[in-house]
């Protein structure tokens, strides 16, 4: 596969931050009399917003999102970068990458600091858009950014409505099993195992992408 830039899901793409995410949704849904699989399961590849707009409609919604936010961006426990995100984003030229997210700017940036991981020039937050992922807003804006047209980038994600959100925005994508099983993600263009399972050869102006497919497809 080759493209001119890789657009990457945060959480569960380049940092770990499932026992994070675990705690906090737990921690919220407790407080709030709500059931912490349900809210878990609701958040995952979601803005905040439209997260508490699905599990708990009674509540204000500006204020149970600065409750969430503040709660994440004062949290480290539970973040590690993912395996090979380092060297993965060291071989990428600068202008050839993105960070696309659901998770709020404070929070972002926290959890790339936090693991190590560098600031992407053109960073696309949930709070930088109208409408979350599976909505394209998010991939279609990161493009824009960076300059490139939607079908010379590729989509990493982890997560059904990111993959969902790759597809409306007419992008290829690659699909990162863990977070949830190949079988939900198997949308996306290619489904590997595991990010280190991802091979970048940058070349003149584009990227050569290859995969290590003994387990995925």
């Amino acid at each position: 596969m080759n493209c001119r830039a890789l657009l990457f899901d945060l959480d569960g793409v380049l940092v770990d931050s499932a026992e994070c995410v675990r705690r906090i949704c737990t921690e919220w849904a407790i407080l709030r009399g709500l059931d912490p699989d349900s809210v878990l399961k609701w958040s995952q590849g979601r803005r905040v917003q439209d997260t508490v707009r699905a599990v708990a409609p009674h509540l204000d919604v500006d204020v149970e999102v600065k409750v969430l936010v503040d709660m994440e961006a004062n949290t480290t426990d539970g973040l590690h970068p993912v395996a090979g995100s380092h060297a993965l984003l060291a071989s990428l030229p600068p202008n050839a990458w993105a960070v696309v997210t659901s998770g709020a700017r404070p929070v972002a940036l926290l959890r790339l600091r936090h693991v190590g991981l560098p600031i992407p020039r053109t960073l696309i937050t949930g709070d930088d858009v109208e409408r979350g992922k599976p909505d394209p807003e998010g991939y279609l804006a990161a493009a824009r950014a960076l300059g490139y047209p939607p079908d010379e980038c590729v989509v990493v994600e982890d997560a059904p409505a990111g993959v969902a959100a790759a597809r409306a925005a007419g992008m290829r994508s690659i699909g990162v099993a863990g977070t949830f099983p190949r079988a939900a993600i198997a949308e996306a263009s290619v489904v590997i195992d595991a990010l280190r399972h991802l091979s970048v050869s940058p070349t003149l102006d584009r990227l050569s992408l290859s995969f290590d497919l003994s387990s995925g497809y």
